[in-house]
């Protein structure tokens, strides 16, 4: 079952942290191998319910994305940072 499937009495009330978004997007990836599967065996319709939960899961997953501050995103403030250290670094040395 998926984990986006939470009571409602506990809704809103759990941290979103990196391991759960990369549950969720390991979740996906089983998914749609589930769904490629059965679509290449001819099971539409067994597909549906994959789908559904798949759905669920990537609209979850972008509203998480669309709540999140830009600033708060460690990955893309890490590299634009280090980009900027090493360009000053390569400066200050006589190069370009």
């Amino acid at each position: 079952m998926s984990i986006v499937f939470v009571p409602k009495k506990l809704r809103g009330k759990a941290k979103v942290n990196q391991e759960t978004i990369q549950r969720l997007l390991d979740e996906n990836d089983q998914l749609i191998r589930c769904i490629t599967e059965y679509m290449q065996k001819g099971r539409a319709v067994e597909c549906v319910q994959y789908q559904q939960i798949l759905h669920r899961n990537i609209v979850y997953l972008a509203t998480i994305a669309d709540a999140t501050p830009d600033n708060t995103l460690p990955s893309s403030n890490a590299t634009s940072n280090e980009s900027t250290a090493s360009i000053s670094t390569v400066n200050e040395y006589g190069g370009t």
